[in-house]
């Protein structure tokens, strides 16, 4: 019963986006109907297929949600794999599980462990929220930067045609920002995630790395890479209020039916905790985490590890935390 119950979970996403697009298009026809002009009997045929389809596609529906609140306490919570940052530099994880799972508030694209990563160095300022509405996507210092593979694998999914748009920097900006997610939904995972490139490890594991600069994406589907190496650079697509990196594993390449996977990141410095940062004589910069004793949920945060110092561990920043991943030494995941 619980297999079968998180198979239909799975596929959820799939049968709600079809049963939504049935209850529309009904919806659609009936405005149309009492503008154009159609037979009787042609009029009378799409009432029949409504009678039958629409009932239907509110009961798909209805059984999606309730897969969506009620299938998550049956999934396993495997233990996290350790791979290589996408990026190089100083970085804050916002929307992270370490804080929080599902690190995105919802489960669906497979993003259950995702984590979304600023560019904030100590060089260069990143423009603050508030001011206009919308700013310059190249305002950001994480615009441009590189973004790297995070296993060995071949390349399964790409996409480099989505346009960079402006970041969303004020309430408005974000309000706005809403109104245009909901146009995304319906088309689908794809232009949610904006550009992207998905490679599948050789066990199976998939990591996706998203919001890819348009015109960076320097590999094609089918290609070998190692995990360090560069395939594109961070933009401003798809679902995004800034320029960011989101990276996440999946047990499936398709964001449709792939499910998140909990992960940590190699080698790297975390910075003090959000609650710490300010704390008087406190240096973001220099202060780590010690992953020993460390007390995360799911899997997905520090990983102990022996015989490293304790400012390198395998970790993902908390929500506001500073991660610092060295450009000469970046660790490859083992």
């Amino acid at each position: 019963m619980t297999g079968m119950v998180l198979s239909l979970y799975r596929v959820r996403g799939p049968f709600f986006y079809a049963a939504m697009l049935v209850i529309f298009a009904a919806i659609l026809s009936d405005l149309l109907g009492d503008v154009v002009t159609m037979g009787r009997a042609l009029q009378d045929g799409i009432r029949e297929v409504q009678a039958t389809l629409v009932p239907l596609a509110f009961a798909v529906a209805l059984a999606c949600v309730v897969l969506t609140f009620v299938a998550p306490r049956w999934l396993p919570v495997p233990e996290a794999r350790v791979v290589g940052s996408p990026v190089r530099g100083r970085w804050m994880g916002i929307n992270s599980p370490a804080s929080v799972v599902p690190s995105h508030g919802v489960r669906a694209y497979g993003q259950a462990y995702a984590i979304d990563l600023v560019h904030d160095p100590l060089d260069v300022p990143r423009p603050e929220f508030g001011g206009p509405a919308m700013r310059a996507a190249e305002e950001y210092p994480a615009f441009g930067r590189p973004v790297h593979a995070m296993l060995d694998g071949a390349v399964v999914r790409v996409s480099d045609r989505h346009r960079d748009h402006r970041a969303r920097s004020n309430r408005w900006g974000v309000a706005w920002m809403m109104l245009e997610s909901v146009i995304r939904e319906i088309g689908g995972p794809g232009f949610v995630v904006g550009n992207h490139v998905t490679i599948r490890g050789d066990d199976g594991v998939c990591a996706m790395v998203a919001h890819l600069q348009r015109g960076s994406v320097l590999v094609q589907v089918g290609e070998r890479v190692r995990a360090g190496e560069q395939i594109g650079s961070c933009g401003n697509t798809g679902n995004s209020s800034e320029p960011h990196v989101h990276a996440q594993l999946m047990d499936r390449a398709s964001c449709w039916t792939g499910q998140g996977l909990p992960m940590a990141f190699a080698d790297v410095e975390l910075g003090a905790p959000p609650e710490l940062d300010m704390a008087p004589g406190s240096d973001d910069a220099s202060e780590v985490g010690d992953a020993s004793g460390s007390d995360v949920a799911s899997g997905s945060g520090v990983v102990p590890r022996e015989g490293v110092g304790a400012e390198c561990v395998d970790g993902l920043p908390e929500n506001g935390q500073h991660m610092t991943v060295p450009i000469e030494n970046a660790a490859e995941p083992r």
